[in-house]
């Protein structure tokens, strides 16, 4: 017995040592993973090198990048690496996943990858692998059902073997940029043959074709934007019942309508992103079914009508983008049901009426943005309860009122704030400086008044109080905020002194303007951040640029309107040789022009200055080139014909002489806007231009140019200013610009036209023109009847507009000259709506005709200093806007027309020196007219002539007074000339003044009225003193 307890122990002492052995031989328990699947791994592993940058886009996607390769070794068994999954029975890796794994290198298509048949799931995104090609071998995966090769840096075509995976359940093959492309025919035979296919992402793949119908009912998310698709795609899409993501944005050629029928609460669609794409219509009311929607993105599309009620339908939803589409109307106030809302977006648009005030019920709402519409009305005050947002973007509406007044406890999470461009007014409320989060404040182009408060928190990044009536000084706060990117206080009244020392430490300021206020720049030794970008510094009393030392970076310059005088220091433009694109040193007294190049320069003005000497010119990169009101002399320099992108030439208003060169017309296929206006050149205007040019302007007014206007004028299509007035021309009248259908200003005055104008059978004939100037030439002839007929604009009334706008564009506005009342008046702006027909000092004959009272639009008519006869036609009462008519100097006859006081807005009228007879109408502006609009009609009589009228002596009743004053003729004669001379010295200087007024202010209608009354009072009163006096 004690024998055999001692065997047993003995036994199980061997058994616990083996045990502890075959523990410490790992050799003995066989490894899961197979020999050649582990090598073809390491294979894999060795084929690319490890880089931290090959996954950097990770982080943004919300996944981390590191090296999942690096521990792979031979000494372990490779179904234990990571990314690696092997199958439990045969030891083959089925799953591979390697995104973000941080490779780098080339996919050969003899990589050791296509070794592991067996693989299910693949998945290499984000990575780096040097623009390889996808290889065919891709398609040997027969058991593949998911395969991620997005964002790896492939290139190449898609082969069509990837659509032989038919197990595929999952295929993502989106890039990041235009680099991959799959055939048309490729692409049909994908979507044919995986039939299993539940996630389809192709983003960023060039497809190119029509998207094709027979989707797989199995389909739950599909991505094709950014894929260039173009026509329509099928109505089915839109109804795949496991469908829950559409993504087809960013496809310009794509198109067509969201389907109003079949959609109904069953439908699983949750996220729907058509925008930058061609969709149009109406959104249909059937999109109200989608209740499971919690995304939807219909941004930059062609939409319009209104906004279905049904939209307070989609109950689940988060994210509502709508903005640049065409949807007008109101918005419905069932999006005040929409709880889940967090963001919404219905900027630029044309929708209107008051901002609703239930927005305040919205509480998860963050982010509002409706800028770019017609809002009316006052800020909603109920938006405060929405006590998430941070941000609220109202600008470019019609707001009014005055700013919010938000409590700090309200407004805690609040960064963003934009109600730029509105009509608010008032000041701004203190409580917008103490607001804890906020660091983007944008309150421009308002009515706002008073100081700028001090800032109590320093977080601000973003400041843009410009266009206001803001005044006193800088808030001493204002060093504090260190953290600004911007900050533009331009186009106010704010005064004082800025130390230049006080923006030194603003490391991180790229955008800088103060321009047009009362502030002076005070610089000393101190230097503004090297990081400027943008500085915008116009009439800020600027002597000296020794505060820019350190701007090397800068791209937009303007440092206009200042006291820069002489040279500019050479470090100055070796500083901003490589950096500036804008500049703009216009309204200064420099005397030269850079000596050395700036490589980059796409805007050059240097515009009013005090520089002599040869044209110079620009660097080739540059788009924009003013140089006028200056003293250039000499002739154009051939070298001007070298720059090919120039868009706006502008050397008016210099001394330049000899002839235009052949070449500028057509040294650029870009230029837009020749502007050579008041300069000495001679010869003729060269005929060179060429179909397709792209010209806007042509101003050469003003010189001393002769011969004919050029034929080749009729290939400039897009022309809308042609001005060739105060020159030599001989010619014709030419008839031929009517072809032109964007013409808008014609003006030929003082040149040396000759002959009758004719008309043609052309229903386009000068249909846009507004302004014609043909006065001061040697024209003759009846005008025919169809003359007035062809400017088919002046015959359309003018639609009411609150915005002023201008002929011309953000870079150049169009001048004209223009007479008025006698004096040449030059236009620095022409109003788009300003319409006027200037025939006089010419030879015309005949009967004005009927025809002109179509002209329904004309604000000024001269068809003075002709030999017009017969009578005014009474169709004149129909220009009901005119503001000024002179007929004076013709042969006119009969009486003046009664209708004509229904012309309201006439402030000028002169009908001197005709053969009118017959009493003046009165009533209206007619009581204001003077003696000189009548003088030289013989037979006219009344009010405010002296001669009386047949009959007005039997109406009166004569009283001994009257009597009295009828003995004292010598009284009224003098009282007449005295009081004539004395109110036209009056009138000419409150005139000039006036006029200086009303040209800056640019609201003429009714400031003329107002002057008027006083004047009349003026001149009665003046009368009643030059009475009591002789008295």
């Amino acid at each position: 017995m004690k024998m055999q307890n001692i065997c047993s122990s003995i036994l199980l002492i061997l058994n616990y040592q083996l045990l502890v052995s075959s523990s410490m031989l790992p050799s003995i328990v066989p490894r899961l993973c197979r020999a050649d699947q582990s090598l073809a791994l390491l294979k894999l592993k060795n084929s690319f090198t490890i880089d931290d940058s090959a996954s950097q886009d990770c982080d943004a996607m919300g996944q981390t990048s590191y090296s999942k390769t690096l521990l792979w070794n031979r000494s372990t068994d490779c179904c234990m690496w990571d990314g690696v999954k092997c199958d439990k029975l045969t030891g083959n890796v089925i799953e591979l996943d390697l995104s973000c794994s941080q490779l780098s290198g080339n996919m050969h298509s003899n990589s050791s990858l296509f070794e592991l048949s067996r693989l299910q799931k693949l998945n290499l995104a984000v990575n780096d692998f040097s623009l390889s090609r996808i290889s065919r071998k891709f398609g040997g995966f027969t058991g593949l059902a998911y395969l991620n090769l997005s964002r790896s840096g492939f290139n190449g075509h898609v082969p069509s073997e990837i659509s032989h995976l038919s197990k595929l359940v999952s295929l993502d093959l989106s890039t990041d940029f235009d680099e991959i492309t799959l055939a048309p025919h490729d692409f049909k035979l994908l979507i044919q043959n995986l039939t299993m296919l539940e996630e389809l992402s192709l983003s960023s793949i060039v497809i190119s074709s029509n998207v094709p119908r027979n989707l797989s009912s199995s389909l739950v998310i599909i991505d094709l934007s950014d894929t260039k698709l173009k026509g329509q795609p099928p109505d089915e899409i839109f109804h795949l019942p496991n469908l829950k993501k559409l993504y087809l944005s960013n496809n310009d050629d794509l198109g067509g309508h969201l389907p109003n029928m079949r959609w109904n609460s069953s439908t699983s669609l949750q996220e729907l992103d058509l925008s930058f794409t061609r969709f149009s219509g109406e959104l249909p009311a059937s999109i109200g079914h989608l209740r499971l929607l919690n995304y939807l993105d219909l941004s930059n599309c062609k939409f319009m009508g209104s906004l279905p009620q049904t939209i307070g339908n989609l109950t689940q939803i988060s994210v509502l983008s709508l903005q640049s589409n065409k949807f007008s109307g109101r918005v419905p106030p069932t999006i005040a049901s929409l709880e889940q809302l967090s963001i919404v977006d219905l900027s630029y648009n044309s929708l209107d009426g008051p901002i609703h005030s239930p927005l305040g019920r919205l509480k998860n709402l963050a982010h509002i943005s409706l800028t770019g519409n017609r809002f009316t009305g006052q800020f909603p005050s109920s938006i405060t309860n929405a006590t998430q947002l941070e941000s609220i973007d109202f600008g470019t509406n019609s707001l009014t009122g005055s700013l919010p007044t938000p409590l700090t406890d309200q407004f805690e999470n609040l960064k963003l704030l934009f109600l730029g461009d509105n009509s608010f007014n008032g000041t701004i409320p203190s409580s917008l400086f103490t607001l804890p989060s906020l660091k983007y404040l944008g309150l421009g182009s308002n009515q706002l008044e008073g100081h700028i408060h001090e800032f109590q928190y320093h977080s601000f990044e973003y400041i843009d109080l410009s266009g206001n009536k803001l005044h006193g000084p800088l808030p001493n706060s204002l060093s504090k905020l260190v953290n600004l990117t911007t900050l533009d206080l331009s186009s106010n009244n704010l005064d004082g002194n800025l130390d230049v020392e006080t923006l030194s430490n603003f490391k991180y300021l790229r955008n800088l303007r103060l321009s047009f206020n009362n502030i002076s720049l005070i610089a000393k030794n101190a230097t503004l951040p090297e990081s400027i970008g943008r500085l915008a510094l116009a009439s800020c009393n600027i002597r000296e640029l020794d505060f820019l030392r350190t701007t090397k970076f800068v791209g937009f310059l303007d440092l206009s309107w200042n006291n820069i005088q002489g040279e500019i220091p050479e470090w100055v433009w070796s500083n901003w040789q490589n950096s500036v694109i804008y500049l703009n040193l216009s309204h200064n007294l420099i005397t030269q022009t850079p000596k050395q190049p700036l490589y980059k320069i796409v805007y050059f003005d240097l515009r009013s200055n005090n520089i002599q000497g040869p044209l110079p010119i620009p660097p080739l990169s540059t788009l924009f080139f003013f140089i006028s009101n200056n003293q250039i002399s000499g002739t154009i320099p051939p070298s001007i014909c070298k720059l090919k992108s120039l868009q706006i030439l502008d050397i008016s208003n210099n001394r330049l002489n000899g002839s235009i060169p052949k070449c500028v017309g057509t040294m650029s296929k870009e230029l837009t806007v020749l502007d050579m206006h008041m300069n000495n050149f001679q010869g003729t205007i060269p005929s060179i231009f060429k179909i397709g040019n792209q010209l806007r302007t042509l101003n050469l007014r003003g010189n001393k140019l002769e011969g004919e206007v050029p034929r080749s004028l009729k290939k400039c299509r897009e022309l809308e200013v042609l001005d060739l007035s105060n020159n030599d021309l001989n010619d014709t009248f030419p008839i031929w610009l009517e072809v032109l259908p964007k013409l808008l200003v014609l003006s030929l005055r003082s040149n040396n036209l000759y002959g009758p104008v004719r008309t043609s059978d052309v229903d386009s004939s000068f249909s846009k023109l507004q302004m014609i100037d043909i006065s001061h030439n040697r024209l003759s002839g009846n005008l025919p009847e169809t003359f007035f007929k062809s400017f088919k604009s002046m015959s359309l009334a003018g639609k009411p507009n609150r915005s002023v706008n201008y002929i011309g564009d953000n870079f150049y506005k169009d001048t004209v000259v223009v007479i008025t009342k006698g004096t040449e008046i030059k236009l620095e702006r022409i109003l788009s709506v300003f319409t006027t027909m200037d025939l006089s000092s010419n030879k015309f004959e005949g009967n004005i005709t009927d025809s002109v009272g179509d002209l329904i639009s004309l604000r000024q008519l001269n068809l003075s200093h002709n030999s017009f006869s017969g009578q005014i036609p009474v169709s004149v009462s129909n220009l009901s806007v005119l503001e000024s008519l002179d007929l004076s100097s013709n042969q006119l006859i009969g009486t003046i027309p009664e209708h004509l006081t229904a012309l309201n807005s006439l402030s000028v009228m002169n009908l001197s020196w005709n053969h009118l007879v017959g009493r003046i109408p009165s009533g209206s502006q007619f009581q204001t007219f003077q003696n000189d609009s009548y003088m030289g009609n013989d037979g006219l009589c009344g009010f405010p002539m002296s001669k009386m009228c047949a009959g007005d002596k039997e109406k009166m009743q004569p009283s001994p007074n009257v009597a009295q004053q009828e003995d004292h003729s010598e009284f009224f004669d003098g009282l007449t000339w005295k009081s004539f001379w004395f109110g036209y010295g009056i009138g000419t200087v409150f005139g000039l003044v006036i006029g200086i007024v009303m040209f800056l202010v640019e609201k003429p209608f009714w400031l003329i009225k107002v002057v008027e009354q006083i004047a009349h009072k003026m001149f009665k009163n003046e009368i009643r003193n030059e009475g009591y006096m002789h008295w």
